[in-house]
């Protein structure tokens, strides 16, 4: 006699989180210093303060612009300041440094605004395999705050997972 299928996947009650839900939509531009150096060793500020009043900030709107040095010069924290003040009015969002760090940075303020009740008491499957580069220290913090209301994290697919933590049984 035929049994009829069974997903036992979906009737797993398992609450899958895919960290790649909350990439960012916009598009990340940077905007390199040293392109306003002298002999890209040296930041003047007249002639800096001049090439920013001459620069079309209207090509950052609704982007991600992240403000960085691509040499090894020493740069001022007001130089920083003053791209953030003209960026402001165009940029989604103005960040110091490369991609990598801004990942980093959005994904703990993603996690930061996350509502962990929702997961409370549930089995919980982090999805991994990303098609985009995801930091490692966001599954850190994720498993770090869901820890205390989990009753258990798992990394993977729902159908292939590494255990990552269970909640002890009370005595």
């Amino acid at each position: 006699m035929d049994k009829p299928l069974v997903n036992r996947v979906a009737d797993s009650g398992l609450i899958t989180l895919k960290l790649e839900d909350f990439f960012p939509a916009q598009e990340i531009v940077i905007f390199d210093l040293k392109d306003y150096l002298y002999m890209e060793l040296i930041l003047k500020e007249k002639d800096f303060r001049e090439a920013l009043k001459e620069h079309d900030w209207t090509q950052y709107q609704e982007k991600i612009l992240l403000v960085d040095c691509s040499t090894d010069a020493i740069i001022p924290q007001w130089a920083y300041m003053l791209v953030a003040s003209y960026a402001a009015p165009f940029a989604a969002d103005i960040y110091q440094g490369g991609q990598d760090e801004y990942y980093r940075a959005y994904f703990f303020r993603v996690l930061d605004r996350l509502d962990y009740e929702a997961y409370r008491d549930q089995r919980i499957v982090v999805k991994g395999c990303s098609d985009r580069p995801v930091p490692a220290g966001a599954y850190l913090e994720l498993t770090r705050r869901l820890q205390p209301l989990a009753r258990s994290i798992m990394y993977g697919e729902p159908c292939s997972t590494v255990p990552i933590y269970k909640r002890p049984k009370e005595q």
